[in-house]
């Protein structure tokens, strides 16, 4: 840098640096790139498993733990990572150094174990690239509070800070490295059609990640959309050049899109119905209000209008609305407490713990009739019963019995041909 070398970002996951042979391997890569002629920021993870160790470590000690704690400790997992891998680079004669998260300085929010970003200042890391470094290895998943104190950002926060990074460093581009060598039109592992895309837009990637896909974090995508970097999901246990992986990247790249690009699913659902609502201005503020203070995560919503039933007088409605399954319990308690105050009235709270999330997501629906149907269609064939439906410009997503999730994924990708390039 010093404004004369072009840049990249690397990041490599937990599984890629998680023994001293796999950080060998990733510093390969790197110095690869170097002697292609970029200055590169390396951003890591903890080595595979720690995060959990160091985790398990603070709960041991203090259940009801003081969030800057365990912030210092689970932070402390990327900063090993970081020095050992500029140690392999430095055995390779590749000037490199490590930077924690505080001597960026990364500044973040003061929200502990959540941090969002504030900035990332060049100056201190512009002079060490202007004195002849070639790599600055810097800690993922950490920054420091307008107070000093160490932050992280959330699990996946590493994604998020080689994002945060390549924005701010102007980065030709941002390559993830993990241990899949790229974005799948579905989970191979239950279709074995399924075919690895050269490329995809962002908003189909924020779609499928949220969806379910794990390939990349939620927040490093819509970072990476907003500020326009482009991201490549590649493998670090295979050989890559510059066509490998997947490039998720704005939708003016990308020539022709098929009408549906990727099935996510989502396992872990739960549908609950609050039957027989008193139906009136404000009730969904009144039911969904409590839900958000109560920290539950809900994604489809159905409202239909009950037939009156004997001794109600007036309309009621049915409030339909799923929640990750391991929130039902919160949820329900949200919903017990909200009527014990009088601020809801419904007649029984019905839930379903049985069921998964299975979405089509693609921008070329935009442009497209009959996308629908031919979904439910495919499903219809397979004797797949709907529960609920949801939709967006470029996704439809339907909760369905769990017992024929992979049933319904499989008759998905089918029915949209994404086998084919």
């Amino acid at each position: 840098m010093g404004g004369t070398m072009p840049l990249l970002v690397m990041k490599f996951g937990g599984t890629s640096v998680a023994d001293l042979s796999r950080i060998k391997n990733a510093a390969a890569k790197v110095k690869t790139e170097v002697e292609r002629g970029y200055d590169v920021i390396v951003i890591v993870s903890a080595m595979s498993g720690k995060t959990n160790e160091l985790v398990g470590w603070v709960e041991s000690t203090s259940p009801l733990y003081d969030a800057r704690e365990y912030d210092a400790v689970v932070s402390s997992g990327e900063n090993v990572t970081a020095g050992l891998m500029a140690l392999t680079l430095q055995e390779m004669d590749i000037p490199a150094r490590s930077w924690q998260g505080w001597q960026v300085p990364i500044q973040t929010t003061s929200a502990h174990a959540a941090a969002r970003f504030v900035d990332i200042p060049r100056a201190n890391m512009d002079a060490k690239f202007a004195e002849g470094f070639k790599v600055a290895v810097v800690a993922g998943f950490q920054g420091v509070s307008p107070e000093g104190r160490i932050t992280t950002l959330g699990r996946g926060g590493s994604d998020t800070t080689a994002v945060a990074f390549a924005a701010a460093f102007g980065a030709e581009r941002c390559d993830i490295y993990t241990d899949v060598d790229g974005v799948y039109t579905t989970d191979p592992r239950i279709s074995p059609k399924a075919r690895k895309l050269d490329k995809i837009a962002f908003e189909e990637m924020l779609e499928l990640a949220s969806l379910g896909a794990k390939v990349l974090q939620t927040r490093s995508v819509e970072l990476a959309m907003r500020y326009k970097v482009r991201l490549r999901v590649l493998s670090s246990f295979e050989d890559t050049d510059e066509t490998s992986g997947t490039l998720v990247c704005d939708e003016d790249e990308i020539m022709e899109s098929k009408v549906v690009s990727g099935v996510a699913y989502s396992r872990d659902e739960a549908k609950m119905t609050l039957i027989r609502v008193a139906d009136r201005p404000g009730v969904a503020s009144a039911i969904f209000g409590p839900l958000a203070e109560a920290g539950v995560n809900v994604d489809m919503i159905v409202q239909n209008i009950s037939e009156t039933a004997a001794g109600h007088s007036g309309a009621t409605t049915d409030m339909t609305f799923s929640v990750p399954v391991n929130q039902v319990a919160r949820a329900r308690k949200a919903m017990e407490e909200a009527r014990a105050t009088g601020s809801i009235s419904y007649d029984e709270l019905v839930e379903d713990t049985d069921v998964a999330k299975v979405s089509v997501v693609g921008i070329g629906m935009r442009s497209q009739v009959g996308v629908a149907a031919r979904m439910f269609a495919a499903l219809a064939a397979e004797n797949v019963n709907i529960k609920v439906i949801a939709t967006s410009e470029i996704k439809i997503s339907v909760l369905i019995d769990r017992k024929y999730m992979e049933l319904a994924v499989q008759a998905l990708h089918d029915a949209f041909e994404l086998e084919k390039a």
